[in-house]
């Protein structure tokens, strides 16, 4: 009997998680590009990331969640219209700012706020499901390249690294996600991406 597409995942996603509990920096595919996850609140592999990435302390990342559940405990609340949003788009393209909680590490927090999303991408929803924390979704390349498609693309730009490649395959490209800013009720939207608010 044939393997179901669950049971050959498994060991993947399996492996991928266990090398961001370890720490590690794992690329991995999502609905657009390959991304670069780490804890989200580990600061040694946050630093490790932005290093790699040769980005500056000024820089943040967006992350990802499984759900808002998970993103609530970022945030020092949720208002109603960012659990409708959430409700309406995730998981999808549309990623969240919220007034960060104290506490968090510097490189997920800017300008007071942390943002996140909730993947469609069934390896990249799997990962955080099984890291069972917010996991970062920064893109696989140094800073000025071009996202990577590919795990050959991703191996190409850190060849020399010690890197934990997940291989979803190629992924399709596109827009990116769509930010927006929730702050007193006012909705802002700073990067128009694949879904139009």
């Amino acid at each position: 009997m044939a393997a179901s597409a669950a049971d050959r995942v498994r060991p993947l996603v399996a492996a991928a998680a266990a090398a961001i509990r370890r720490g590690e920096i794992v690329a991995f595919p999502t609905e657009t590009y390959y991304g670069l996850a780490v804890d989200a609140l580990d600061v040694s592999a946050l630093e490790r990331l932005f290093a790699l990435k040769g980005r500056g302390a000024e820089k943040t990342s967006a992350l990802l969640v499984a759900d808002l559940a998970m993103f609530a405990g970022l945030c020092l609340e949720v208002p109603a219209r960012a659990r409708e949003l959430a409700e309406r788009h995730w998981p999808g393209p549309l990623t969240i700012a919220l007034p960060a909680r104290s506490g968090l590490p510097p490189a997920i927090v800017s300008d007071g706020c942390v943002a996140a999303r909730a993947s469609s991408h069934p390896l990249a929803a799997a990962l955080v499901e099984a890291v069972g924390r917010p996991i970062t979704a920064t893109s696989a390349n140094p800073a000025g390249a071009s996202p990577a498609r590919t795990p050959a693309e991703v191996g190409r730009y850190f060849a020399a690294e010690d890197l934990h490649v997940m291989d979803g395959g190629s992924v399709q490209g596109g827009a990116p996600s769509t930010l927006v800013r929730l702050r007193g009720g006012a909705v802002e939207v700073l990067r128009q991406g694949a879904i139009e608010l």
